[in-house]
Order: C-alpha cells, then sequence, then structure tokens
C-alpha cells in the first residue's frame, strides 16, 4: 500500500470482526515498526499483545467494571488539558457528535455513559489489542517518541490491511490491565490499541479534519 493510501484509509474503528489476526502478521508489523524514530534512540515504548482468552477474560473483567458504574482507577495523567478552548473544543465536540451518532447512542440517552464504556472495555470486537507502557522515569519527548511509535504501527497494519483504534479510554482500569499482561509498577500505561479487520456492514466514521492552512504557516517560501 502506498503510504499516502495508508495516512488517508487509516481511522479509528469501532466495528471489528472476530477474525483472528495472524501472529506473523503482528510480527512482522511490530519489527518494521522498531524503526519509528525516538529522540536519544531511547526505543522507550513496553509493548504488550493480547490476544485470544487472555484478552477475552480481560473485556469480561473490564466490562463487568463498566456496566456496575465503576468511575475506573486514579488516572495518572489528565486525557484532556483543563479548560479546553476554541478551535480545540470545537473539533472535539465535533467528532465527537459524529462518533456517538455512528455508534447508535443517543446524545441525552441517560445511560450514555455507561455504553460508551462498555464498548470501549470490549475494544469494540477486536481480537487484539496492544497495550503500550513508558517507563515512569521517561518525560514529554519520550511520550512523544511513543507516539510516534503507535503511529507507524498503526500505518503498517494498513498495509496490511488491518484497521485499529487507538484507546486512551484503558487507562481507566489500568489496574485490571497491569494484572492481565504483568506490567509492574515501575511502568505506566499510555494507552492501547485495538487491532483487526473491520466488520462488514458497520457504519464507516470518517471524521473531519481542519484545512492544512489552519495549523500549518509557511515561513521563507
Amino acid at each position: 500500500m502506498d503510504v499516502y493510501e495508508a495516512v488517508d484509509s487509516r481511522r479509528a474503528v469501532r466495528a471489528f470482526s472476530d477474525e483472528p489476526v495472524p501472529k506473523e502478521v503482528l510480527e512482522r508489523v511490530l519489527t518494521a515498526a522498531t524503526r519509528a524514530p525516538s529522540s536519544g534512540n531511547l526505543q522507550p515504548w513496553h509493548l504488550y499483545v493480547v490476544t485470544g482468552e487472555p484478552l477475552a477474560e480481560l473485556k469480561r473483567t473490564a466490562t463487568a467494571r463498566a456496566l456496575a458504574g465503576d468511575p475506573g482507577d486514579e488516572r495518572e495523567y489528565p486525557m484532556y488539558p483543563d479548560g479546553l478552548a476554541s478551535p480545540y473544543l470545537d473539533r472535539f465536540a465535533a467528532a465527537a457528535a459524529q462518533r456517538y451518532e455512528s455508534l447508535g447512542i443517543e446524545r441525552d440517552a441517560p445511560d450514555r455513559p455507561r455504553k460508551i464504556a462498555t464498548l470501549n472495555s470490549e475494544a469494540f470486537g477486536a481480537p487484539a489489542v496492544l497495550f503500550c507502557y513508558l517507563d515512569r522515569t521517561m518525560g514529554p519527548g519520550q511520550w512523544a517518541d511513543a507516539g510516534m511509535y503507535l503511529q507507524t504501527v498503526m500505518l503498517l497494519l494498513r498495509a496490511e490491511g488491518l484497521h485499529s483504534c487507538p484507546q486512551v479510554m484503558w487507562t481507566v482500569y489500568r489496574e485490571t490491565v497491569s494484572r492481565a499482561v504483568g506490567a509492574d509498577d515501575g511502568l505506566v500505561l499510555f494507552c492501547g490499541v485495538s487491532v483487526g479487520f473491520e466488520k462488514e456492514g458497520a457504519p464507516q466514521l470518517r471524521t473531519g479534519r481542519a484545512e492544512m492552512t489552519e495549523t500549518v504557516r509557511f515561513i521563507g517560501v
């Protein structure tokens, strides 16, 4: 797949089929992704690939917490900054409206938070989830490195005909995840990435993007 096609076709898929992802495909993707850039070549990411019965058990445990109205574990980092303002808040609101409409969740439904939490805790049916951790001693630069690494992984997945959905939501159940993967206390969960083949017939959401001219300035050209 051409790299431009991979970038253009990558989107957060929220409906996966139960078709397993071959281990050799994941190994090929994750081997190639080791070439992702990182400042000082620290390669600070620690990745756990969970499939099969271990993933099914993790989903059951997380979903039970969601259905019980469990508010989740104490957050170790904020998902979004406080006081989010325009244009960022506008983009967030527009994307959220599109996302939940595609999932059939009404904006004012009283059980909306629980429905959202349940869909997330089931990883949208994905047969594989990648959990990315960072050493607690790492700083903002290494968190940026982890983002570049995961973007590389997601583009390589597209080259294999697979889709993905990055989910910071898993940090809400970080203690459950850490027990499942055996991550020690010296690591902090960055996010999970659901991986699989898109479910046939599922609504295909493609959120809008700001025009390039809104976020880019050319100087000296």
